[in-house]
This record gives C-alpha cells, structure tokens and sequence, in this order.
C-alpha cells in the first residue's frame, strides 16, 4: 500500500483559518483547479518515520523548513488507495518566496523529448470553505479535522 505525508499548515486572518495548498506541476495538473489542489506531501517508506517524511516533503515542495507545533490529523485515504498521513502545523509563510523542486518526464508521450516540470507551480492561501473546494476529494477530511480544532 502506498502511503504519502504532509504538512497542512494554517494561520487566522482578520478572524478567519486559512489553509496553505498546493496546485501540482506538470501537464497532467495544468488547466486543472476544482479537486485538483492538494496539501504539501508526498511517498515514504517503511524506514522513514511518517513526521520526517512529511517535514521533507513540505521543503521539497516550499523550499522550506518547517517547525512548531505539530497536530497530528487522522489518516485519509485517496481515490487511488494511497493513504495520507498529515500533520496540522500553525505558520504564516509567504508563497512569493517559494521554490519547488523538480521532476523530468518525456513529453509529449512517446516524443522521446524529456522535459522538466516544477512538483508544485503554485501555492496559494484558502479560507477552510474555499480550500474544502479546491482540494482533493480524499484529502478533504483533513481540511474539515482541522477547521473543527480551531473552533473548539
């Protein structure tokens, strides 16, 4: 079973939570919005605990290095299988200065032309109803985990 970790980090504005997501890069992701945003995240393995991989992941995808408070959230599962544990995380970090890393793919397919691509072209900040609806479906009971521990 593949399983992948994440960083969703929030802050509140002017009174309201606002989530961190992320638009994955690459011509598979490029004219999608609705359902198509995601928390920072990616695969690990057995040897890795969950915590670090996400921590790694969210550098990765951000350029960077994330501490404080971490809230576990209960594992989600995706369409695909892939379960995804996350990790809630207050910050107030600004998108402009981020940097993904890359991957490299042959495109078009079959061309023989091998093309780079960012993991992630854009981060944006989401009010938790706006979020609800740009993300994933299978990542949404995070989202919804977090909006409710803010509340309470």
């Amino acid at each position: 079973m593949k399983q992948s970790a994440g960083i969703l980090m929030y802050r509140i504005r002017d009174n309201k939570l606002e989530m961190l997501l992320a638009h994955p890069g690459g011509p598979f992701w490029k004219n999608k919005d609705l359902g198509a945003w995601s928390i920072p995240k990616g695969e690990y393995n057995e040897d890795e605990e969950a915590l670090t991989a996400a921590i790694r992941e969210f550098k990765e995808e951000t350029g960077l290095l994330i501490d404080g408070a971490f809230i576990q959230l209960a594992p989600v599962k995706q369409k695909s299988g892939k379960v995804v544990q996350a990790w809630a995380v207050e910050g107030d970090a600004d998108i402009s200065t981020f940097v993904s890393n890359k991957f490299t793919i042959e495109w078009p397919p079959k061309s023989g032309k091998m093309v780079e691509f960012p993991e992630v072209d854009k981060w944006e900040w989401f009010g938790a109803e706006k979020a609800k609806e740009k993300v994933l479906y299978g990542q949404a009971g995070l989202l919804e985990e977090l909006a409710e521990l803010i509340k309470s």
